[in-house]
């Protein structure tokens, strides 16, 4: 493969992978665990621009990316915070100090019904921000041939910026979905977008299934 001079290069299907990170009960839902201890009353307040983000907008391009990176043969991978104990001991200090603790086989550590991982699907559970500090997925996307990781989830300043870092260092050409993607507030998902607009190239859903559906 010869080396690439820019990051703007169109995906290959046969070695891309799309990658769904923390789209869990947990924190993508309006009953997950995160939210356990946020008065009823104040959850609209504090949430309400995040969940009309995911319902409205983010989570049927999730399903849209989904179904066609299924068609064009491209690996369909998610990524999960859940810890391997139930006591979660074996999570990252900033888990621990956050208070995020997922046992494993919860209700809170499943991707939401609307994008339900396919029988053969990949599902790597994580307990740090990055899925490339506490996951093994380099070592696996690299088994997959793949060269190409197209980013979609929650949230966009966080886990996903994370990802998006790690990923373009260890030297995959990062695709991000612009519009498949949410955090809590507009200001902080467009300021997200600006700072790591140099690690990826960025792209809506439309623009992304034009592009492998004429690939």
């Amino acid at each position: 493969m010869t080396t690439p001079t820019s990051r703007e290069i169109p995906v290959e299907p046969t070695h891309t992978t799309l990658l769904f990170i923390d789209v869990q009960n947990y924190c993508a839902q309006r009953t997950g665990g995160e939210w356990k201890d946020v008065p009823p009353d104040e959850v609209e307040a504090r949430l309400g621009y995040f969940f009309n983000q995911m319902e409205r907008h983010a989570v049927p391009n999730m399903r849209r990316l989904q179904a066609a990176c299924r068609r064009r043969g491209i690996e369909v991978m998610y990524t999960v915070i859940r810890s391997l104990t139930k006591d979660g001991r074996d999570r990252s200090l900033d888990y621990k100090i956050t208070g995020f603790n997922v046992p494993p086989d919860s209700w809170d550590g499943q991707v939401i019904d609307a994008i339900a991982p396919g029988e053969d699907e990949i599902v790597l559970p994580k307990t740090s921000s990055s899925v490339f500090i506490s996951t093994n997925i380099d070592y696996v996307l690299r088994n997959l041939g793949t060269r190409y990781l197209v980013i979609s989830g929650i949230v966009t300043d966080q886990c996903i910026e994370s990802a998006v870092r790690d990923a373009c260092d260890l030297g995959y050409l990062v695709t991000l979905i612009t519009d498949a993607c949410a955090t809590y507030a507009q200001q902080r998902h467009d300021d997200s977008l600006r700072a790591i607009r140099g690690y990826c190239r960025q792209r809506t859903t439309a623009e992304f299934l034009a592009e492998i559906e004429g690939a």
